[in-house]
């Protein structure tokens, strides 16, 4: 007789509730990283939509000159027209900045609502059409591209209405996950597990700076595309909670079924109900001692049920605010997502006027922050998980962001070797403490002893943060399209400013950690299902 497989030895060790954990943990892990590549396109885009025209000009100037002749109309008009109106003006950093701060400001607006909503609606459906409308809207986009369209409102309308229906991702897959996995190494875990947010960035550049150059609709469409069909996916096999299977297969592994038939009459002239027990499968032997194969009819005892407690109501969002550590962590998010979404949405921009580089190329580099950010949100997640101090793990990268930022600012004075190591690292240091606080620090204030057990206030938890978070990110674009003006420099003040104040915030909570008694590492708790 052959021996089994060592993979399929690997495979049956695993029981039934580790395969759905791993399916839940890879479905959300997709499900956002379609999200975010559909938010990616826009900032690879923006170099195509106000090019650099000045090669192009010369050319028509040199043109012109040896022909002897005055410049053409035309030629005069050649930075106009290289450019996707209405961005062809002089204040186009302006205008890139309103199309970010419409999607950012709808975000946050819209994330403090979708965390009340999501607490009272199934996950997987709210889920579901959260992710195909944004699809809708994301192609819409880019098909401004396809029929010619230059006004501004219909970009700035697209850009609100994709900014409020992606509200919907954040507090349901965070709440799904955390569903899932308890506080046992959650550090860890979501430190893996949020690194969806640089992978969707990676893809997101990579597929929007294949067609930005050649047919920049299509930078927008194909992400519309895949996040709407994740949505289908996502109606098709997402396992919100593991008392979901519970029911189903208590339902599943009864071996027949009982109906009521008959009435006895019993001692005493009393009137006794009776069930029978029908039997479709051959039964087992210990079934065939309680029941025999013929059909017999058994009495029913009266069951009083005594409901235990009652379901626990979802959280206000004033309750939430007064789960400690809530306030703190949500301001810190404002200043530390104001400086990383300032890197998501004008990163390949700036290397391209700093470092003299194309569209694809700057996109293409672009994605190396996103990588430092892999890095960066699974060390903070260990760190913590082996120290037991959130507060503390996010206030040390948060210190050592403030020189990595400043350097990174005279990109333009290194070679390409050192700018690689310096994308690297900053996207390690920025996006360490925002990944660790909008997943593993969400979900531990949403499971906070003050609850007493109420998991339903995980959500609106999460959104709370996270749309404090988004306050920032709308602000930071906006911020570096005025500032980027009058110097790329006043950005990068700006972002170090904002760096400062953040780890200002955390300084209470810092010390508390710091001064506790009671050391406790958080991977010692052990895993626990809600």
């Amino acid at each position: 007789m052959a021996t089994v497989p060592p993979g399929i030895r690997l495979l049956v060790s695993f029981d039934r509730d580790q395969w759905y954990r791993a399916l839940t943990f890879i479905l959300t892990f997709l499900l956002y990283t379609s999200f975010h590549l559909s938010r990616k396109p826009i900032s690879i885009v923006k170099s195509e939509l106000h090019k650099n025209c000045s090669s192009v000009n010369e050319l028509a100037t040199i043109a012109s000159s040896g022909s002897g002749q005055l410049p053409s109309l035309t030629s005069l008009h050649t930075d106009m027209d290289c450019s996707w109106k209405p961005f062809d003006k002089r204040n186009y950093k302006q205008l890139l900045g309103a199309m970010d701060y419409s999607f950012l400001c709808a975000y946050a607006v819209g994330m403090y609502l979708s965390g009340i909503i999501g607490e009272r609606l199934p996950i997987r459906l709210y889920l579901t059409v959260g992710m195909l409308t944004s699809g809708l809207f994301t192609c819409l986009f880019g098909l401004g591209y396809v029929y010619n369209i230059h006004n501004l409102g219909f970009y700035i309308f697209v850009q609100v209405a994709n900014g409020l229906v992606q509200t919907t991702g954040w507090p349901s897959v965070v709440t799904c996950i955390s569903n899932w996995f308890g506080k046992g190494r959650r550090g860890l875990i979501m430190g893996l597990w949020n690194s969806h947010t640089s992978v969707g960035n990676i893809l997101g550049s990579l597929i929007a700076g294949y067609w930005v150059s050649s047919n920049w609709g299509m930078s927008f469409i194909v992400p519309g595309i895949i996040i709407a069909v994740m949505g289908v996916v996502c109606f098709f096999f997402l396992i919100e909670h593991p008392n979901d299977l519970k029911s189903m297969y208590a339902q599943s592994s009864s071996p027949g079924k009982s109906v009521p038939t008959k009435k006895w009459t019993g001692e005493n002239g009393h009137t006794e109900m009776y069930m029978q027990y029908e039997d479709n499968k051959a039964q087992s032997y210990d079934t065939e001692l309680l029941l025999p194969r013929d059909s017999v009819c058994v009495p029913m005892q009266p069951v009083v049920v005594v409901k235990r407690e009652s379901e626990p109501s979802a959280i206000s969002f004033m309750g939430a605010l007064r789960i400690p550590g809530v306030i703190e962590f949500s301001l810190c998010l404002l200043f530390a997502k104001l400086v990383s979404y300032t890197f998501l949405f004008w990163l390949p921009l700036y290397i391209t006027k700093a470092a003299h580089l194309d569209a694809k190329k700057a996109g293409d580099l672009s994605t190396l922050f996103d990588v430092g950010g892999i890095v960066g949100g699974i060390l903070a997640g260990v760190i913590s998980d082996k120290l037991g101090k959130r507060a503390t793990t996010c206030a040390v990268m948060l210190l050592l962001a403030a020189p990595t930022l400043y350097g990174f600012s005279m990109i333009s004075e290194f070679g390409l070797g050192p700018t690689i190591g310096m994308l690297l690292v900053c996207g390690c240091l920025v996006n360490g403490p925002y990944s660790l606080i909008t997943t593993a620090v969400s979900a531990d204030l949403g499971t906070h002893k003050s609850l007493k057990g109420n998991a339903r206030a995980l959500s609106t938890v999460t959104a709370i943060i996270d749309g404090t978070g988004s306050v920032g990110a709308a602000l930071g674009p906006l911020l570096a399209g005025l500032l980027s003006a009058g110097g790329w420099d006043r950005v990068f003040y700006m972002l170090m400013t904002a760096d400062f104040l953040a780890l200002l915030l955390l300084l209470r909570l810092v010390t508390k950690e710091l001064t506790s008694t009671k050391p406790r590492p958080i991977s010692a708790v052990e895993l626990k299902e809600h």
